[in-house]
């Protein structure tokens, strides 16, 4: 029987840079590992439970409220929620532009919205987006609005998120993760009645199994220019995302939130200022 007290930490993607944040910060506390596939979990599990940590699993599709509400009350059985890490998602080359809107665009809308509904007063919680949010172009002050603030349930419907306007999987991803840290910017001010914390990390490309098949796919190439054209000049670590993570979810990171955290090795800086060229749709 588990202890009703515990604190719980829901981690939603149970990938590499989702592990690698909660280890920073789940010692002494449960984490509630949950994916759309088992296996992922299993493997997870596996690792951070030999390494002395107090893990359960769940099954979520973030882009069904009904799946949402049911990690909710799987998390809210075990004690309070005082963490979210938001890391699940689907790339441009895994899925349609309508896919990667409903999963990345109006699932991460319907995680903010449900768990800001249950989030205890001192949580914090971080969604990672992309630095392919920032090399989009910028939108209207009304676009933004619309991103940021459309009811969850209507926000698929808006003209901009249409097939006719939108170009191909790159840039419905990037306006999925464009809007991710516009919706977090404005669920603060709602997470912040409850006294928690939001925030996004905008990660470039970091050493993850999915980067690895990305970077020998279609867009290997273009995946290989972003790493030798950044500033820095290689890819990144889920380590060093988990650093980040830690600062945004702990004590230090107490006055930081609807903020959101550009780290992609100066690519985004080599793709406005310094000739790196858009990888193509």
């Amino acid at each position: 029987m588990k202890n009703h007290l515990v604190n719980v930490i829901v981690v939603i993607g149970a990938g590499s840079i989702g592990q690698a944040i909660v280890r920073r910060i789940g010692a002494g506390k449960h984490i509630l590992l949950a994916d759309l596939r088992q296996e992922n979990c299993d493997v997870a599990v596996k690792t951070l439970s030999e390494a002395g940590f107090d893990v359960s699993t769940a099954i979520v599709d973030v882009s069904s409220r009904a799946s949402v509400h049911s990690l909710i009350k799987t998390a809210l059985a075990i004690g309070p929620i005082t963490g979210l890490i938001h890391a699940a998602g689907v790339s441009p080359s895994q899925a349609s532009p309508e896919t990667i809107l409903k999963v990345d665009l109006y699932g991460t809308a319907v995680i903010l919205e449900e768990f800001g509904n249950i989030i205890e007063h001192g949580g914090a919680g971080v969604v990672i987006a992309s630095q392919s949010g920032h090399r989009l172009p910028a939108l209207t002050q009304e676009q933004n609005n619309a991103l940021a603030t459309t009811p969850t349930e209507e926000l698929l419907s808006l003209s901009m998120l249409q097939s006719d306007q939108v170009k191909g999987p790159l840039h419905a991803y990037q306006l999925s993760k464009r809007g991710n840290s516009l919706r977090v910017m404005a669920e603060a001010i709602r997470w912040g009645k409850r006294g928690a914390r939001i925030n996004t990390i905008s990660p470039g490309i970091i050493m993850t199994p999915l980067a690895k098949d990305e970077l020998s796919g279609p867009r290997g190439e273009s995946y290989r220019k972003m790493i030798e054209g950044g500033a820095v000049g290689r890819a990144g670590t889920p380590d060093e995302v988990a650093n980040v993570g830690a600062l945004l979810m702990g004590q230090d990171g107490a006055f930081i939130t609807g903020s959101d955290i550009l780290m992609d090795g100066g690519v985004t800086a080599a793709y406005w200022f310094g000739g790196l060229e858009q990888p193509s749709n």
